[in-house]
């Protein structure tokens, strides 16, 4: 009577990323630095974004890239990302506003970045709210969103961006308009 064999067991390399994690995007090179508690050597690896690794190709240019994440900071603190939750505690009698000054703000700042890029209806208004704000990959916002519910080629959703960024970057007083024309 044959025995069953035990699976070999594979030993991960803990230092390095798994390999489920890096089919799911890639990392920046190790920074390595010490533990300020223990004092002992660590290394961070910082995980790249759509906007990082468009920078790194040379896709986009520094403006670009620093209007795209001044737009995503703006998007998280309109809370235009969030889900809405029931607070569990609540004072009777009560009547707070259920948004801050901050968060309103930032909405009017996003709703005229919104307006320069032609709206959510625009190509560039549509990659730059999915993918920028909402931090969708350029492949799934093309699959699935696309422009005018239609899907969209890939490298043609990675010009969208690019274009948006651009009128960004022009939008957030990065870039002169007479290097953006």
């Amino acid at each position: 009577m044959a025995g069953k064999r035990k699976a070999k067991r594979v030993i991960e390399d803990l230092s390095k990323p798994s390999r489920w994690r890096l089919q799911h995007g890639g990392f920046s090179e190790p920074i390595r630095s010490a533990d300020p508690e223990t004092g002992t050597p660590v290394a961070h690896r910082r995980a790249v974004d759509a906007l990082g690794m468009m920078l790194a190709n040379g896709t986009i240019t520094p403006q670009m890239h620093e209007a795209g994440c001044i737009f995503r900071t703006l998007f998280r603190s309109a809370a235009l990302d969030s889900i809405a939750t029931t607070q569990f505690v609540r004072v009777g009698g009560a009547t707070a506003d259920t948004m801050s000054v901050r968060q309103v703000d930032a909405r009017r700042r996003v709703a005229r970045a919104m307006d320069a890029l032609g709206g959510h209806g625009s190509p560039a208004g549509s990659a730059l709210w999915f993918v920028v704000g909402l931090e969708m990959s350029i492949r799934e916002w093309s699959a699935r969103q696309g422009w005018a519910g239609r899907p969209v080629p890939q490298p043609i959703a990675g010009g969208m961006l690019v274009a948006g960024l651009g009128i960004l970057a022009m939008h957030f007083g990065l870039t002169p308009r007479s290097q953006a024309a």
